[in-house]
């Protein structure tokens, strides 16, 4: 079966559904109420500042979960840890589907699994490496990946989900290994006061330079709303792009809304 397109409900911070064909997939969930507040060690904290746009009972079918990391509040929140059981087989770090084990599956960088739908669409998962901070942070932070989603049918390039990283040198490996159409990147140049001027996300314009280097097709920007901790919301991140010339690959997601997006 070739598919040249999927669909992608954004339902806020780092949480997407994803349906290719029969598949359905569903993006690090987090579906906590707003206005908790939480830590995420080493004096850094956020509060939730906005509700997911639907809830995590009225997802339905989930096949599986691609969880970026476990270990951090923003990511998987205690609603949605509470969801994993029901919500398929999940695929996170090592370290990760180690703590969480149950169904979990632990991919390293470059490590692959295939995943199949009921009605048989296929869906070749690849993890990528992310740098969620700044150099030599791994240890405080965990690991972290992201994700190539290839599919036969995909005219223009595979899909990446980069994850929680900043652009390194593990970022444009990703663009030189794959053929990449589509990226859903995570935005919002998250910084804490303790931290000074530390990233521990894109911004604007490393995503930018994401399009560029990639040659992207169509980049869909999430990961910039719904947290304090989100340091460059969507009115600098579209004059950003459309400084660095590439508003025009850009597709803004309405939370709650399904768009279809060709590859």
């Amino acid at each position: 079966m070739q598919l040249h397109e999927f669909d992608i409900t954004y339902i806020g911070g780092p949480t997407a559904l994803i349906e290719i064909g029969g598949l359905r997939l569903l993006t690090d969930p987090t579906f906590d109420a707003p206005g908790k507040r939480y830590h995420f060690g080493w004096g850094t904290m956020s509060r939730k500042l906005q509700a997911p746009a639907i809830a995590g009972d009225a997802l339905g079918r989930i096949d599986a979960v691609l969880l970026s990391h476990d270990q951090h509040d923003d990511n998987l929140d205690p609603a949605g840890r509470a969801l994993l059981p029901s919500l398929g087989r999940v695929i996170t770090t090592p370290s990760g589907a180690g703590r969480l084990g149950g169904s979990s599956t632990g991919l390293a960088p470059w490590a692959s699994t295939t995943l199949t739908a009921p009605d048989g669409t296929e869906v070749r998962i690849t993890a990528t490496p992310c740098r969620h901070g700044p150099p030599l942070s791994r240890p405080l932070v965990g690991e972290v990946i992201g994700f190539i989603l290839e599919w036969e049918g995909q005219d223009n390039g595979a899909l990446w989900i980069s994850g929680d990283t900043v652009y390194f040198k593990g970022v444009a490996e990703v663009g030189r290994r794959f053929d990449i159409g589509t990226a859903l990147i995570h935005l919002g140049g998250v910084r804490f006061p303790v931290t000074g001027p530390a990233r521990y996300t894109m911004n604007a314009a490393e995503a930018a330079r994401v399009a560029r280097e990639f040659e992207l097709k169509t980049l869909l920007p999430i990961h910039y709303e719904g947290w304090k901790h989100f340091r460059q919301g969507r009115g600098p991140v579209e004059a950003e792009f459309a400084d660095s010339g590439i508003a025009d690959r850009v597709r803004w997601l309405d939370a709650g809304k399904p768009q279809t997006i060709e590859v």
